[in-house]
């Protein structure tokens, strides 16, 4: 399908992971895709297999998530999509016991704040379009408390999830929809390091999922690009679970 025809996206921490598996939907789909990672050599890799644009940027900084916005202006005259991806889980993000105040505000900044300053960014410019599709990469941590917790993580994500509601309220008759997608556990480098560190913790993530997989990347970026075209029309301000049926299980199958 070519839903995103001529049209312009950005992926924020499109370098890797569930980014880049968007990158790769979107252009399959028509877009013209610009790549914003602070690791511009990985995003560079991207950008030219692809054969998109890369721009390095850091999310967690104002003037420069400006930049990038005025770049990628300056280049398309548009901004079509934004899918505000760009995210860590640190391991000294843990129990609110073991937590440092540093490694709460580092996870904040990059997770929660960097949604905000994106947002804030593109807004305008859909907005005087009056069309546009934002996503911003929640978590299905934040619709479930977790007994094994990265407790700035977690926040960060409810954080997440709330403000695309506001937004997606606030501007519902605008022309730009505004929503959160919120995957399960996915297999990504992330997790594959959570898994080389500490294997009890992620096996204890593992059984509580229906499906009794971890998700693909490309699973995630099929469903970024259903809301990013016009088939979702009709939707804003939503929380889309893609989540192997985690958060609608009181028991799984054997």
């Amino acid at each position: 399908m070519k839903r995103l025809e001529d049209r312009v996206a950005i992926v924020t921490g499109g370098g890797s992971g569930i980014g880049k598996a968007t990158v790769e939907r979107f252009v399959a789909e028509g877009a013209k895709v610009v790549i914003a990672d602070l690791d511009i050599a990985t995003a560079n890799k991207v950008a030219t297999e692809f054969g998109q644009v890369a721009i390095e940027t850091n999310v967690a900084d104002e003037a420069s998530v400006n930049a990038m916005v005025d770049s990628v202006m300056a280049r398309f005259g548009k901004i079509d999509i934004a899918f505000n991806n760009a995210g860590i889980s640190p391991p000294d993000d843990d129990s609110i016991l073991d937590t440092s105040v540093e490694a709460w505000q580092r996870v904040q900044d990059v997770n929660l704040k960097s949604v905000y300053l994106c947002c804030k960014a593109v807004l305008p410019h859909m907005l005087e379009a009056d069309k546009g599709s934002i996503i911003n990469t929640a978590s299905f941590v934040a619709t479930l408390g977790a007994a094994t917790s990265q407790i700035s993580y977690t926040a960060s994500k409810g954080g997440v999830l709330a403000m695309t509601r506001e937004l997606g309220v606030q501007f519902a008759r605008s022309g730009v929809r505004v929503n959160a997608i919120s995957p399960g556990p996915v297999s990504t480098p992330l997790l594959v390091e959570l898994f080389a560190k500490d294997p009890e913790r992620a096996a204890r993530r593992l059984v509580h999922i229906p499906m009794g997989r971890f998700g693909e990347a490309h699973e995630i970026a099929a469903a970024v690009a259903f809301l990013a075209s016009d088939d979702a029309s009709f939707m804003t301000a939503s929380n889309f679970l893609v989540d192997g049926g985690i958060t609608g299980a009181y028991v799984t199958p054997l």
